[in-house]
């Protein structure tokens, strides 16, 4: 039997299917590339002079930029890259995907950003955004309408690019650690419609989607889920998103990703963050459909060594048995 790439392994749990080996790992993203191979991470490179750049320094960029991901992976055995294209225009997107498809052939899952929903408003315009949803319920409405047609037509060019993009982590905030910022009658009527068409327009592409939130969306997970995504990230336990719960519940309907304490990674101690990876790892391989990550991100802040700590757990510990052996 021939060995299943990371990218299979990673497409066999999006769609809940039966594993042997290692459980699927990535981080959505991982900010501590200084740290672990000494290059900055790409999200935060500045390319203040890339119009005055000859093709040559371009291509010398982006290959720099394809291998600080692909390192990464390698390193600590992911079965996804999350890539924030920079520069973020369309062409050098492409040539980004397509220069790390180069240097790793078809074994990694890639996805980017490509959620058009409201997220949570910053506070700048927080109460600008409030008052609209309130006062003017058509301009809020069009305004969605739009972001998602946009969304569109940029995935219809990149399915034009054969072999480059597996899907999309739609990344829009609903909420804080207590509850959504939308309540769920807002929701069904600001966000889930628009959800619902991105997530089947993806789909109609070949593109899976993961559904990323933040905080406590046990009010509106329903309603996100009716909108069938082929995964819920990040599995918040500090928004108080328990996954034992989750995957009894809804783990017949969607794979599950994360949930591995980071507050527990960044000031808890050494025991408190071994046993939270352990039941994360308990409860999240339970009748398969998981991959495991942290419950956010790697980021700036977080010890370096606390998160090998929990790459090292998952590589011991975090294996689904051969049942014929």
């Amino acid at each position: 039997m021939n060995k299943l790439s990371e990218k299979q392994r990673f497409i066999k749990a999006l769609k809940r299917e039966k594993l042997v080996g290692r459980v699927p790992h990535f981080e959505l993203v991982f900010y501590l590339t200084m740290e672990s191979i000494g290059k900055v991470h790409p999200l935060h490179r500045s390319y203040y002079q890339w119009n005055q750049m000859s093709d040559v320094e371009k291509t010398a960029q982006i290959k720099d930029v394809a291998e600080c991901y692909t390192e990464i992976a390698r390193k600590y055995h992911h079965s996804a890259i999350f890539v924030h294209a920079n520069p973020g225009d369309f062409e050098n997107t492409v040539r980004l995907l397509r220069e790390i498809r180069e240097q790793t052939g078809n074994e990694y899952f890639l996805m980017m950003h490509g959620d058009p929903t409201f997220p949570i408003p910053d506070g700048d315009n927080m109460m600008e955004f409030s008052c609209m949803l309130f006062d003017e319920k058509s301009k809020a409405k069009e305004m969605a309408q739009k972001r998602v047609e946009d969304s569109i037509r940029w995935a219809e060019n990149m399915a034009k690019q054969p072999d480059l993009l597996d899907g999309f982590a739609l990344c829009s905030d609903y909420c804080f650690n207590t509850n959504p910022f939308f309540s769920p009658s807002m929701f069904e009527e600001f966000i889930s419609p628009y959800l619902l068409r991105i997530i089947s327009e993806y789909r109609s592409m070949g593109f899976y989607s993961i559904k990323h939130s933040d905080g406590n969306i046990v009010p509106i997970v329903d309603q996100i889920l009716e909108c069938k995504p082929d995964a819920l990230h990040s599995l918040d336990p500090q928004g108080g998103v328990d996954l034992g719960y989750m995957k009894k519940h809804y783990g017949s309907k969607v794979a599950m990703i994360g949930n591995v304490n980071c507050g527990l990674l960044q000031t808890g101690t050494t025991e408190q963050c071994v046993e939270d990876i352990r039941r994360s790892l308990r409860e999240g391989m339970d009748g398969y459909g998981y991959i495991f990550s942290t419950s956010n991100c790697v980021y700036k802040g977080m010890p370096l060594e606390r998160y090998e700590l929990m790459n090292s757990i998952w590589q011991q510990e975090g294996i689904y048995p051969d049942e014929k052996t």
